[in-house]
């Protein structure tokens, strides 16, 4: 049995290597063994953000209702509360884009979710 060159194998992984770390600057985007560090790294950083953007984002939906909320004279916490026993069924996601586009229909959720409470 002929021995196997691995030359293709080779060229093919080192290829796919490099084109990952395209655009980086320095040996990090010609050097193999640099560029697979790289791009290891790289991709630990990439899995790590795309749950720490989850984080961020909700954390900011927060931030953009309780400032809307505040204004009405009630606190996040409350106006959560009160969006359970109204009945709302409306994500931190809609209720923050709607107080940031919209404050005159996030008011009227507001006074729904108050009067809810009271």
């Amino acid at each position: 049995m002929p021995r196997v060159k691995r030359g293709v194998t080779s060229r093919a992984k080192h290829k796919k290597v490099l084109k990952a770390v395209k655009g980086q600057w320095g040996r990090r985007k010609n050097t193999i063994r640099v560029a697979r560090q790289a791009m290891e790294k790289s991709m630990q950083y990439a899995y790590r953000d795309r749950r720490n953007k989850k984080r961020e984002f909700k954390s900011l939906w927060i931030q953009r209702i309780n400032a809307g909320v505040r204004g009405e004279g009630l606190t996040y916490s409350k106006f959560i509360h009160a969006l359970s026993k109204s009945g709302i069924k409306l994500d931190r996601k809609i209720l923050a884009e709607i107080a940031y586009d919209n404050p005159e229909a996030f008011k009227s959720i507001v006074k729904k979710a108050q009067a809810a409470l009271n």
